[in-house]
């Protein structure tokens, strides 16, 4: 087996030197924790993360901070940027979790897919903004147990679609997407991507990652998947192509996991291994991107990749389709 620096998996992503790039005491005012953020770059060229923030009651909101480079100097919100509404979103009880966040060119905004933290458990809610200052809520879309949302930039076809991932009762929980005509009403649930079963890394649960990056060959798609050991779970990253105009399609879905937690800021922290990315950036060459990812539940940390290179794995090391047959 050669050093992990020689292993083809490990030059897929890279991690930055400055790592880990956010945490607690970066915050302005007195948190627990920083971690999971949705990614944008804004028409400034600024970088905008809307991250997680973990308060000391445990419930989390969310916070924006901006970088000129993605990297250093981050402004931070004074206050929380998005938080709990209780009078008119009850489903937020518990906090808000996990944003995905996309710009939609026909609305002429950004949509913001995130967690609700409702008493029955989580759901998945949108939101939309032009500035991340003023939030138009369309409230909860999909009802619990859901997670891992986030919108698709276009229609496909005349519809709207969303990338989910719903809990069932018993057994594994598996990737779906479902069509709406007005981003409130939700239907068409169709299974996408089936967790596998047994020692498989991505067996029993996963869900998506950061949104879905268009190319020409499809919808490439970085998914975590959850294998539990006995010492507790280990989220990992994977990819996956959907079909281009029919994203409910998975045509390639990749064998092996690209990245997993390895150092000391990913393996210890408030929920030890854990790498679990929520967005990126496109750099200015169409093909670089920065992904961000949570750390252990405890920082914002940022890995560097190729989508041809990604793209040219997913040949070499996939199956067709998404479904699992034992």
């Amino acid at each position: 087996m050669p050093p992990a620096h020689q292993d083809p998996r490990a030059r897929l992503l890279q991690r930055h030197e400055a790592n880990p790039l956010l945490t607690g005491y970066h915050w302005p005012y007195f948190i627990n924790t920083v971690f999971n953020a949705g990614a944008t770059r804004l028409d400034t060229g600024e970088t905008l993360l809307l991250c997680r923030v973990e308060d000391c009651s445990g419930r989390s909101h969310l916070c924006a901070a901006r970088s000129a480079d993605g990297v250093t100097d981050w402004k931070v919100d004074p206050a929380p940027t998005l938080e709990a509404d209780l009078e008119n979103q009850p489903e937020e009880m518990w906090g808000l979790e996990d944003p995905r966040v996309v710009w939609v060119p026909e609305l002429h905004r950004y949509a913001v897919s995130y967690t609700c933290y409702s008493r029955r458990g989580p759901g998945v809610s949108l939101a939309l903004t032009k500035d991340f200052r003023e939030f138009e809520r369309l409230g909860n879309i999909m009802p619990p147990e859901d997670k891992d949302a986030t919108l698709l930039p276009r229609r496909i076809g005349e519809r709207w679609a969303m990338i989910h991932r719903p809990v069932p009762a018993t057994g594994r929980a598996h990737i779906w997407l479902s069509y709406s005509p007005d981003l409130k009403h939700w239907g068409e649930h169709t299974l996408v991507m089936e967790a596998k079963r047994g020692a498989w890394w991505d067996a029993n649960k996963i869900g998506l990652s950061p949104p879905p990056i268009e190319t020409p060959e499809g919808w490439l798609m970085m998914y975590h998947g959850v294998r539990m050991t006995p010492a507790g779970c280990l989220y990992r990253l994977g990819l996956a192509l959907l079909d281009l105009e029919d994203p409910a399609r998975c045509i390639r879905r990749g064998t092996n996991w690209i990245f997993s937690p390895e150092t000391d800021y990913e393996r210890t922290g408030d929920v030890g291994d854990v790498v679990f990315p929520c967005g990126y950036t496109m750099r200015d060459d169409g093909d670089t991107i920065y992904l961000y990812y949570g750390a252990a539940d405890t920082s914002i940390c940022l890995a560097t990749g190729s989508v041809k290179a990604m793209l040219a794995w997913l040949k070499d090391n996939s199956t067709p389709g998404g479904l699992y047959v034992e």
